[in-house]
Protein backbone atom coordinates (compact mmCIF):
# COMPACT_ATOMS: atom_id res chain seq x y z
CA UNK A 1 0.00 0.00 0.00
CA UNK A 2 1.25 3.42 -0.79
CA UNK A 3 2.31 5.80 1.79
CA UNK A 4 -0.68 8.35 0.54
CA UNK A 5 -3.31 5.46 1.37
CA UNK A 6 -1.79 4.81 4.88
CA UNK A 7 -2.14 8.47 5.88
CA UNK A 8 -5.80 8.89 4.63
CA UNK A 9 -6.90 6.00 6.78
CA UNK A 10 -5.10 7.03 9.63
CA UNK A 11 -6.88 10.73 8.94
CA UNK A 12 -10.21 8.59 8.71
CA UNK A 13 -9.34 6.36 12.07
CA UNK A 14 -8.56 9.28 13.97
CA UNK A 15 -11.77 10.99 13.30
CA UNK A 16 -13.66 7.85 14.35
CA UNK A 17 -11.96 7.70 17.47
CA UNK A 18 -12.88 11.42 18.02
CA UNK A 19 -16.62 10.56 17.23
CA UNK A 20 -16.52 7.36 19.70
CA UNK A 21 -15.52 9.48 22.20
CA UNK A 22 -18.31 11.79 21.90
CA UNK A 23 -21.17 9.05 21.54
CA UNK A 24 -19.44 6.98 23.92
CA UNK A 25 -18.69 9.77 26.23
CA UNK A 26 -15.40 8.20 27.03
CA UNK A 27 -11.73 10.30 27.56
CA UNK A 28 -8.04 9.12 26.98
CA UNK A 29 -8.29 10.90 23.31
CA UNK A 30 -5.00 11.68 23.45
CA UNK A 31 -3.33 9.07 24.16
CA UNK A 32 -5.65 7.08 21.02
CA UNK A 33 -4.92 9.40 18.73
CA UNK A 34 -1.02 9.15 19.70
CA UNK A 35 -0.66 5.63 18.60
CA UNK A 36 -2.81 5.91 15.41
CA UNK A 37 0.25 5.45 12.96
CA UNK A 38 1.57 2.68 14.36
CA UNK A 39 -1.93 0.62 14.69
CA UNK A 40 -2.77 1.38 11.10
CA UNK A 41 0.88 0.58 9.91
CA UNK A 42 0.78 -2.99 12.05
CA UNK A 43 -2.27 -3.70 10.69
CA UNK A 44 -2.00 -2.88 7.18
CA UNK A 45 1.46 -4.00 6.27
CA UNK A 46 2.84 -6.27 9.01
CA UNK A 47 0.51 -8.52 11.03
CA UNK A 48 -0.31 -11.90 9.29
CA UNK A 49 -4.06 -12.19 10.76
CA UNK A 50 -7.31 -12.84 8.49
CA UNK A 51 -11.07 -10.78 9.70
CA UNK A 52 -12.61 -13.95 8.63
CA UNK A 53 -10.55 -16.17 11.19
CA UNK A 54 -9.65 -13.91 13.82
CA UNK A 55 -8.61 -17.01 15.95
CA UNK A 56 -6.80 -18.85 13.64
CA UNK A 57 -4.05 -21.17 15.60
CA UNK A 58 -1.35 -19.54 13.38
CA UNK A 59 -2.03 -16.19 13.48
CA UNK A 60 -0.10 -13.03 14.46
CA UNK A 61 -1.02 -11.55 17.87
CA UNK A 62 -1.59 -8.00 18.85
CA UNK A 63 -1.64 -6.79 21.71
CA UNK A 64 -2.66 -3.14 23.41
CA UNK A 65 -1.06 -2.90 26.70
CA UNK A 66 -2.37 0.25 26.55
CA UNK A 67 -5.82 -0.74 27.35
CA UNK A 68 -7.14 2.98 27.51
CA UNK A 69 -6.21 3.52 24.22
CA UNK A 70 -9.01 0.77 22.67
CA UNK A 71 -10.77 3.05 20.72
CA UNK A 72 -8.06 3.03 18.65
CA UNK A 73 -7.96 -0.50 18.14
CA UNK A 74 -11.95 -0.86 18.00
CA UNK A 75 -11.69 2.00 15.00
CA UNK A 76 -9.18 0.02 13.09
CA UNK A 77 -10.38 -3.81 13.57
CA UNK A 78 -13.76 -2.42 11.99
CA UNK A 79 -11.92 -1.14 9.06
CA UNK A 80 -10.55 -4.39 8.31
CA UNK A 81 -13.85 -5.75 8.44
CA UNK A 82 -13.89 -7.69 12.30
CA UNK A 83 -16.91 -6.57 13.18
CA UNK A 84 -19.59 -4.47 11.32
CA UNK A 85 -18.53 -0.82 11.89
CA UNK A 86 -21.99 -0.33 13.10
CA UNK A 87 -20.47 -1.63 16.80
CA UNK A 88 -18.43 1.63 17.16
CA UNK A 89 -21.86 3.57 17.85
CA UNK A 90 -22.27 1.54 21.12
CA UNK A 91 -18.55 2.34 22.57
CA UNK A 92 -18.79 2.48 26.26
CA UNK A 93 -22.50 2.27 26.35
CA UNK A 94 -24.44 -0.21 28.50
CA UNK A 95 -25.29 -3.82 26.99
CA UNK A 96 -22.70 -2.60 23.76
CA UNK A 97 -19.86 -5.03 22.27
CA UNK A 98 -17.04 -2.05 23.01
CA UNK A 99 -16.37 -1.95 26.37
CA UNK A 100 -14.53 1.17 27.41
CA UNK A 101 -11.42 -1.00 28.48
CA UNK A 102 -11.57 -4.20 26.63
CA UNK A 103 -12.60 -7.57 27.92
CA UNK A 104 -11.22 -10.79 26.84
CA UNK A 105 -12.70 -11.99 23.33
CA UNK A 106 -15.35 -8.79 23.70
CA UNK A 107 -14.97 -8.80 19.37
CA UNK A 108 -13.35 -10.53 17.10
CA UNK A 109 -9.52 -9.57 16.99
CA UNK A 110 -9.40 -8.31 20.90
CA UNK A 111 -7.20 -10.93 22.31
CA UNK A 112 -7.45 -10.01 25.90
CA UNK A 113 -8.17 -7.76 28.77
CA UNK A 114 -5.87 -4.56 28.93
CA UNK A 115 -5.70 -1.18 30.99
CA UNK A 116 -4.20 -2.46 34.14
CA UNK A 117 -0.72 -0.87 32.95
CA UNK A 118 2.17 -3.72 33.18
CA UNK A 119 0.37 -7.06 32.18
CA UNK A 120 0.32 -6.58 28.26
CA UNK A 121 4.11 -7.81 27.59
CA UNK A 122 3.95 -10.64 30.08
CA UNK A 123 1.35 -12.07 28.18
CA UNK A 124 2.72 -11.55 25.09
CA UNK A 125 5.86 -13.36 26.25
CA UNK A 126 3.91 -16.21 27.89
CA UNK A 127 2.10 -16.54 24.28
CA UNK A 128 6.00 -16.51 22.27
CA UNK A 129 7.00 -18.74 24.15
CA UNK A 130 4.44 -21.00 23.67
CA UNK A 131 4.82 -20.65 20.14
CA UNK A 132 8.37 -21.21 20.26
CA UNK A 133 7.70 -24.46 21.80
CA UNK A 134 5.47 -25.97 19.49
CA UNK A 135 7.27 -24.84 16.71
CA UNK A 136 4.33 -22.14 15.19
CA UNK A 137 5.74 -19.45 13.12
CA UNK A 138 3.17 -16.73 14.49
CA UNK A 139 4.40 -13.38 15.86
CA UNK A 140 3.68 -11.36 18.98
CA UNK A 141 3.36 -7.16 18.89
CA UNK A 142 2.94 -5.81 21.84
CA UNK A 143 1.93 -1.99 22.29
CA UNK A 144 3.00 -0.35 25.49
CA UNK A 145 2.74 3.40 26.70
CA UNK A 146 5.46 5.38 28.14
CA UNK A 147 3.88 5.80 31.71
CA UNK A 148 3.96 1.79 31.46
CA UNK A 149 7.58 1.53 31.72
CA UNK A 150 7.09 2.46 35.23
CA UNK A 151 6.07 -0.38 36.26
CA UNK A 152 8.57 -3.20 37.23
CA UNK A 153 6.71 -5.47 35.65
CA UNK A 154 7.48 -4.69 32.58
CA UNK A 155 11.38 -5.10 33.39
CA UNK A 156 10.88 -8.77 34.69
CA UNK A 157 9.41 -8.79 31.46
CA UNK A 158 12.35 -7.59 29.72
CA UNK A 159 14.52 -9.90 31.35
CA UNK A 160 13.04 -12.66 30.62
CA UNK A 161 12.19 -11.95 26.84
CA UNK A 162 15.77 -12.16 25.71
CA UNK A 163 16.78 -15.09 27.87
CA UNK A 164 14.50 -17.39 26.02
CA UNK A 165 16.01 -15.75 22.82
CA UNK A 166 12.12 -14.70 21.66
CA UNK A 167 12.61 -13.74 18.53
CA UNK A 168 9.18 -13.67 17.48
CA UNK A 169 7.92 -10.83 19.97
CA UNK A 170 8.20 -7.60 18.83
CA UNK A 171 7.78 -4.72 21.79
CA UNK A 172 6.48 -1.16 20.80
CA UNK A 173 6.55 1.80 23.08
CA UNK A 174 4.17 4.62 22.61
CA UNK A 175 6.36 7.52 23.67
CA UNK A 176 4.19 10.48 24.11
CA UNK A 177 5.68 12.05 26.87
CA UNK A 178 2.65 12.36 28.88
CA UNK A 179 1.53 10.38 31.78
CA UNK A 180 -2.18 10.95 33.36
CA UNK A 181 -1.07 13.80 35.68
CA UNK A 182 2.87 15.07 33.94
CA UNK A 183 5.69 14.59 32.04
CA UNK A 184 6.64 11.10 31.55
CA UNK A 185 10.07 12.44 32.47
CA UNK A 186 9.00 14.33 35.55
CA UNK A 187 7.33 11.81 37.39
CA UNK A 188 9.92 8.83 36.46
CA UNK A 189 13.28 8.69 34.74
CA UNK A 190 12.42 6.61 31.64
CA UNK A 191 15.60 7.84 29.74
CA UNK A 192 17.73 6.85 28.00
CA UNK A 193 14.46 4.14 27.07
CA UNK A 194 16.15 2.91 23.89
CA UNK A 195 19.57 2.44 26.05
CA UNK A 196 17.97 0.51 28.50
CA UNK A 197 16.02 -1.77 26.07
CA UNK A 198 19.41 -2.25 24.38
CA UNK A 199 21.14 -2.88 27.93
CA UNK A 200 18.16 -5.72 28.74
CA UNK A 201 19.08 -7.66 25.42
CA UNK A 202 16.74 -6.21 22.90
CA UNK A 203 17.59 -5.52 19.12
CA UNK A 204 16.20 -1.63 19.85
CA UNK A 205 15.01 1.41 17.17
CA UNK A 206 14.23 4.09 17.75
CA UNK A 207 11.73 6.11 15.30
CA UNK A 208 9.35 8.75 14.75
CA UNK A 209 5.88 7.49 15.50
CA UNK A 210 3.75 9.11 12.85
CA UNK A 211 6.36 8.60 9.97
CA UNK A 212 5.65 5.64 7.95
CA UNK A 213 8.23 5.52 6.09
CA UNK A 214 10.17 4.65 9.32
CA UNK A 215 7.80 2.18 10.53
CA UNK A 216 7.91 0.11 7.65
CA UNK A 217 11.28 0.30 7.41
CA UNK A 218 11.85 -0.76 10.81
CA UNK A 219 9.08 -3.53 10.28
CA UNK A 220 10.76 -4.44 7.21
CA UNK A 221 13.73 -5.64 9.48
CA UNK A 222 12.06 -7.81 12.30
CA UNK A 223 14.11 -10.04 13.47
CA UNK A 224 17.07 -8.38 12.35
CA UNK A 225 19.21 -10.39 15.02
CA UNK A 226 18.24 -13.74 15.16
CA UNK A 227 17.59 -14.95 18.87
CA UNK A 228 16.62 -11.43 20.12
CA UNK A 229 13.27 -10.33 20.62
CA UNK A 230 12.31 -6.45 19.01
CA UNK A 231 12.08 -2.85 20.99
CA UNK A 232 11.11 -0.06 19.19
CA UNK A 233 10.99 3.05 20.77
CA UNK A 234 8.33 5.24 18.77
CA UNK A 235 8.35 8.94 19.84
CA UNK A 236 5.41 10.46 19.35
CA UNK A 237 2.66 13.29 20.39
CA UNK A 238 -0.27 12.70 22.50
CA UNK A 239 -3.35 13.92 20.30
CA UNK A 240 -1.50 13.97 17.13
CA UNK A 241 -3.11 14.72 14.37
CA UNK A 242 -5.90 17.67 15.41
CA UNK A 243 -4.20 20.94 15.79
CA UNK A 244 -6.34 21.86 19.32
CA UNK A 245 -5.79 18.80 21.20
CA UNK A 246 -1.71 18.13 20.31
CA UNK A 247 0.34 17.70 22.94
CA UNK A 248 -2.70 19.00 24.75
CA UNK A 249 -2.88 16.29 28.30
CA UNK A 250 -6.43 17.97 29.16
CA UNK A 251 -7.19 15.76 25.84
CA UNK A 252 -6.51 12.81 28.43
CA UNK A 253 -9.84 13.45 30.43
CA UNK A 254 -11.78 15.88 28.51
CA UNK A 255 -14.96 14.53 25.63
CA UNK A 256 -15.13 16.53 22.75
CA UNK A 257 -18.40 18.94 21.78
CA UNK A 258 -20.38 19.33 18.56
CA UNK A 259 -18.39 22.42 17.82
CA UNK A 260 -14.92 20.63 18.38
CA UNK A 261 -15.80 17.24 16.41
CA UNK A 262 -16.62 19.51 13.28
CA UNK A 263 -13.25 21.41 13.58
CA UNK A 264 -11.65 18.18 14.06
CA UNK A 265 -13.35 16.85 11.00
CA UNK A 266 -12.59 19.42 8.93
CA UNK A 267 -9.22 19.87 9.81
CA UNK A 268 -8.50 15.72 9.03
CA UNK A 269 -10.34 16.43 6.26
CA UNK A 270 -12.42 13.47 6.15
Amino acid sequence: MEIEDLQRIAREIRYTIIEMSKIGKAPHLGSSLSCVDILVAAYYEFLQIDPQLPQHRLRDRFILSKGHAISTLYALLAKRKFFPSEWLKTFNKDGGALPEHPTPKCVSGVEMATGSLGHGLSVAIGQALAGRILNESYRLMVLLSDGECNEGSVWEAAMFAPARKLDNLIAIVDFNKWQATGRSQEIMQLSPLKEKWEAFGWQTYEIDGHNFQEILSVFSKIPETRGKPTAIIAHTVKGEGVSFMRDDNNWHYRIPNDEELAKAKAELGV
